[in-house]
């Protein structure tokens, strides 16, 4: 008797538990550089919006009738809780990172059908909805340099201890933004950002090594294949091409390109966020077309928009496109071109 199989017929090793834990093991070297630039803070953070997205998923699959070891043990719902984590100010009360990781778990993912139904990427609905809703509180930044012990800044999380103005201060790409709307368009650009201690070398100071952490990681992402090089390459492609343009049309008024890279969230976009494969394109040519779209994106709202960073809500935005992206790239069907 003969039996057939069908493709595909070389199995790898790869599972969403195997690529989860790469995804977190490709964020240490950031996290690293948070710790030594900010403290055991964001640690703590980690810790706390990890079990708050466990629980809003084991609440959720609990009510929908589903198995909790099977779906808790595939590490999905830690990574979102760990880029929650790291898109959330280190010294934001406690209760802000539990609702932003139950928003995440229960309204962007488990109301959608869990793991691979979810449209948008349920890290940044969090960030989306607690910047809306929480402007100032997610705008406190500490002071990079500022020495707080670990008591200390475990008081300031959990609301025990009142948190002083000279403790919190602007990001980088906040700072440049407050500085040319007081400037009403008169600042000199390159001249603020070589004199104001905030800034660094080329991006913030400090958070450059931040981002470089977040480089490093994502570029061991694909060294292993977990992710492609097409939506990070277009991301950073997009983001790259404007910022340029405009630097070099009047390099005044605008940052250089290196500037906006290295500072805020564009590296941690570019291979953690833009990447997922749930809510991102499917198709090699959809991705680039994805990345560069929210590349561009991030620019704009980061320039003229009211926000600081615009990753959070280029990537919501470019999420709604997705169908229409994958429709328009599908590759042909094998053999279709050739009969037709």
């Amino acid at each position: 008797m003969t039996h057939f199989t069908t493709p595909p017929y070389v199995l790898g090793q790869a599972s969403v538990q195997r690529v989860m834990l790469q995804v977190l093991l490709a964020l240490l070297p950031g996290i690293a550089a948070y710790v030594w630039l900010v403290g055991a803070c964001i640690v703590l953070q980690l810790a706390i919006a990890t079990l708050a997205a466990l629980a809003g998923e084991a609440l959720m699959l609990r009510l929908r009738g589903r198995p909790l070891r099977l779906f808790l043990s595939d590490g999905s719902a830690i990574v979102t809780a760990w880029l929650i984590a790291l898109t959330f100010p280190p010294l934001a009360p406690w209760w802000l990172i539990v609702v932003g990781a139950l928003f995440a778990i229960v309204v962007a993912k488990q109301l959608y059908g869990g793991l691979g139904q979810n449209p948008f990427n349920p890290a940044m609905i969090a960030f989306a909805v607690c910047i809306v809703s929480f402007p100032a509180l997610m705008s406190q930044w500490p002071v990079l340099g500022l020495k707080l012990s670990l008591g200390e800044q475990i008081e300031i999380i959990a609301g025990l201890a009142q948190r002083i103005d000279v403790m919190s201060g602007a990001t980088p790409l906040d700072s440049l933004k407050t500085a040319l709307k007081l400037g009403e368009g008169a600042v000199d650009v390159p001249t603020l950002l070589a004199t104001q201690d905030v800034f660094g070398n080329f991006a913030g100071r400090g958070w450059e090594w931040v981002s470089g952490g977040y480089l490093l990681g994502g570029l061991w992402l694909w060294r292993r294949k977990v992710i492609n090089w097409h939506a990070p390459l277009g991301f950073l492609a997009g983001l790259s091409l404007l910022a340029g343009t405009l630097w070099g049309w009047n390099p005044q008024q605008f940052a250089n390109p290196l500037f906006h890279l290295f500072s805020g969230g564009a590296m941690l976009g570019a291979f953690f966020i833009v990447t997922d494969p749930v809510s991102g394109c499917t198709t090699p040519r959809g991705k680039l077309i994805f990345g560069f779209c929210a590349g561009v994106l991030a620019y704009i709202i980061r320039v003229f928009g009211g926000y600081p960073d615009g990753v959070a809500f280029a990537v919501l935005l470019m999420n709604l496109c997705v169908p229409l992206i994958d429709m328009y790239t599908q590759p042909p069907i094998f053999g279709m071109k050739d009969a037709q």
